[in-house]
């Protein structure tokens, strides 16, 4: 009886051993698909607008940031749209001072003065834009020319509300200050930018070619 028992352990043991079993590389945790979705649930506002400005800080307005690093900014301005406020365009948050940190093509703010050429000749100091209740827009781009030479290039724009989240500005012809020489030139222009989120931090805008805008409230308006 004994021998017979031992027997059968051993077939069944042997039988054991031959099992296809699937290696661990194939098998599908049942966990990943939660932990995925935490990690989007804690990714509060707050949290994207830090992830955001990280992201763009210290790049020249866009400049420096490779291909990988422009889509990686697209994808968290995307996932702030979805707390975006109601009627944007309406809220009196869009109203003070704003650094232009970022711009998805970084020729857009400041015209030939950011193209290639231009940032050879004039190195940008800053980029600024005002937007004064009820309907005014100032931009500002200041620069060193030659690197000796302070000088700046100004717009100023009335607004005009198209819908809950588009604005059109209408532009004057430019003015330029380049050391004792202050003169207009050009003429109109015109813009229209859908204003995609909104906070005390920061405002994000997608102009009508699909250039993505990060502007940051600056230190002492809000």
């Amino acid at each position: 009886m004994a021998s017979s028992t031992s027997s059968a352990s051993l077939f069944l043991l042997s039988n054991f051993r031959n099992l296809d079993i699937p290696k661990s590389k194939t098998l599908i945790s049942p966990f990943t698909s939660i932990s995925t979705a935490a990690e989007q649930i804690r990714a509060s506002p707050d949290d994207l607008v830090a992830s955001i400005l990280s992201k763009v800080r210290e790049t020249n307005g866009g400049v420096s940031l490779t291909k990988e690093g422009h889509e990686e900014v697209a994808e968290v301005a995307q996932q702030l749209t979805k707390f975006c406020i109601d009627e944007p365009v309406k809220n009196p948050l869009i109203f003070g001072e704003w650094d232009v940190i970022y711009c998805s093509r970084p020729t857009s703010p400041g015209g030939g003065y950011r193209s290639t050429i231009g940032r050879f000749v004039f190195k940008t100091k800053e980029m600024v834009q005002v937007v004064e209740a009820p309907d005014t827009v100032k931009n500002m781009v200041s620069f060193s020319a030659f690197g000796f030479l302070d000088g700046e290039v100004s717009l100023k724009g009335k607004l005009k509300v198209l819908d809950d989240k588009w604005i059109q500005v209408i532009f004057e012809a430019p003015k330029l200050k380049v050391g004792a020489l202050d003169f207009q030139y050009g003429g109109e222009s015109e813009v229209k930018l859908e204003i995609t989120y909104i906070d005390e931090k920061i405002r994000l805008g997608k102009g009508s070619r699909g250039s993505l805008f990060v502007f940051q409230r600056r230190r002492g308006d809000d």
